[in-house]
């Protein structure tokens, strides 16, 4: 039996009027890897938070090697050897690795520099992790990255490593290598707690599951003893279908088709280089790349929100490059974007649903006024079509949860009748629950006639739910391929690089 390191007994933490979590009770071994898995709002990254030293308990009690301890800050957590690695790095962009492990350490940086080189890439050896102690972070890929913050933490002497959601910009080769790196570490006998939504994954690198509902912990189970639909079931409180329905693309019409698209920065660096593509009616172009490869301005020149250097972007027969957002609708163009950033450029935060679902509509209206009870109707209808948990329609969007967020803004795009749609990474941080939900939607409107272009990041939706699939790297297609054909490895070749020809278009 593997010696219980750390015990986080009865913990409660409450802010204001919500319970985030009640009574939790989790245990952490040497030498295992550990899954946490729960919806969104079901407390994960709050219990994670006062494990790491971020908050502190209401009530209850953490015990290292059964000893109570009290964490008043990270420091405290990284003091008793637990660190975590957050989906969104830390990193200092422009130190090199070397800069950013030993950063905040004494001495870090003038005391024996060759010998902080020889013991970093010492370390990186012993987990069969690959690192220039020297390389910029700016000149990193995602998984450079990941490994830095890796060893930041390892350096720390971490015992306790956590990692939130460490797949979901990875590649199936670097995700391949990332579950080496881990069961290394685990032999060495430390302890790994993954946060992650993928069952799959899962199943594949722990030893044990911990799932949480509603604050409150389900329990705890053996991975050889579970499967993914039970997972699921005790995550949901119910049975829940995981299946993604596809419906059969009837070939529709090219409903837009872009030619040769070329984006360049400020600095000349081409952001896109001569994309050429084509979506038709009724189907699901998915685009499978990792993060920084053109997918995000692809989705904002279409969307008349990103200057293009040169190329055509053609809908229903008319080259709408150059357009503005607002110069595209009054054109007649019915056209919707789900961009990455939410709050950023989606909605406004400081302003409730209604007046979010009215704000791409209100100068549509033939009086000067803006309509708000018309507004307040469609916002009501939003939240009972997408069963988004607000206490009224008045409520601030800022203070709802992510995945409600989401749904208001998925909602509002929907309900404009759209021709076409572009959504980028719709369920990311959403619950099993919630994304299949907006998957049905999603093939709602595909069966509607609609296009839709697909960014995701999960590989194996993208297979279920597209028609077809396109991988850029680089700001380049390396092949658009049928999705019902592929492979999650060829997939990843491509979005590595490594294998521009092998994919026809289709």
């Amino acid at each position: 039996m593997k010696e219980s390191y750390i015990e986080l007994c009865d913990i409660t933490k409450v802010f204001g009027p919500v319970i985030a979590n009640n009574n939790v009770n989790l245990s952490i071994n040497k030498g295992e890897i550990l899954a946490i898995l729960g919806e969104n709002g079901s407390g994960k990254s709050t219990l994670m938070n006062m494990l790491s030293g971020i908050y502190r308990p209401d009530s209850g009690s953490i015990r290292i090697n059964g000893k109570p301890t009290l964490f008043r800050s990270p420091k405290d957590a990284i003091s008793a050897k637990i660190g975590m690695v957050h989906q969104h790095f830390k990193l200092v962009e422009v130190f090199s690795a070397k800069e950013n492990i030993t950063n905040g350490l004494k001495n870090g940086f003038i005391y024996k520099n060759k010998q902080l080189s020889k013991e970093i890439l010492a370390l990186a050896n012993r987990y069969g992790l690959s690192i220039d102690p020297e390389k910029k972070v700016y000149d990193m890929s995602v998984s450079e990255k990941q490994t830095v913050e890796i060893l930041k933490v390892l350096y720390r002497g971490a015992d306790v490593l956590i990692l939130d959601e460490p797949t979901a910009v990875l590649t199936p080769q670097e995700i391949k290598k990332l579950f080496m790196i881990l069961q290394n570490m685990k032999k060495d006998g430390r302890a790994i707690v993954i946060i992650t939504h993928k069952l799959n994954e899962v199943m594949e690198i722990s030893d044990r599951v911990t799932i949480l509902r509603k604050g409150e912990s389900v329990g705890s189970i053996e991975t050889c003893n579970t499967n993914p639909k039970e997972l699921t079931d005790a995550m949901v409180g119910a049975s829940v279908n995981l299946s993604i329905n596809r419906p059969e693309n009837i070939k529709g019409l090219p409903l837009m088709e872009i030619e040769n698209l070329t984006i360049t920065s400020p600095e000349k660096v081409n952001l896109l280089d001569n994309v050429s593509f084509t979506v038709k009616k009724g189907e699901i172009l998915g685009v499978a790349a990792v993060a920084g490869s053109g997918q995000k301005e692809l989705c904002e020149a279409i969307a008349g929100l990103q200057k293009v250097a040169s190329g055509n972007i053609i809908f229903n027969s008319e080259d709408i490059v150059g357009l503005s957002p607002r110069a595209i609708i009054n054109k007649g163009i019915s056209m919707s974007f789900i961009p990455e950033d939410r709050l950023g450029m989606g909605l406004i935060g400081s302003m409730n649903i209604i007046d979010n679902v009215i704000l791409k509509t209100y100068r549509a209206g033939k009086s000067p006024f803006i309509d708000r009870k018309e507004g307040k109707k469609n916002a009501l209808q939003i939240v009972k079509k997408f069963d988004i948990n607000t206490p009224s329609v008045y409520h601030q969007v800022s203070k709802l949860s992510g995945g409600n967020i989401q749904k208001v803004l998925l909602g509002r795009e929907i309900s404009l009748d759209p021709e076409l749609i572009i959504t980028a990474y719709p369920t990311r941080g959403l619950d099993i629950g919630a994304s299949h939900k907006i998957y049905d939607v999603i093939n709602d409107q595909k069966e509607k006639g609609v296009g839709i272009l697909f960014v995701g990041e999960d590989l194996d939706v993208l297979l279920e739910l597209s028609d077809r699939i396109m991988v850029l790297n680089s700001g380049r297609v390396m092949g658009i391929v049928d999705a019902h054909k592929t492979t999650k490895e060829e997939l990843g070749l491509l979005m590595m690089g490594m294998k521009q020809e092998v994919a026809q278009n289709v």
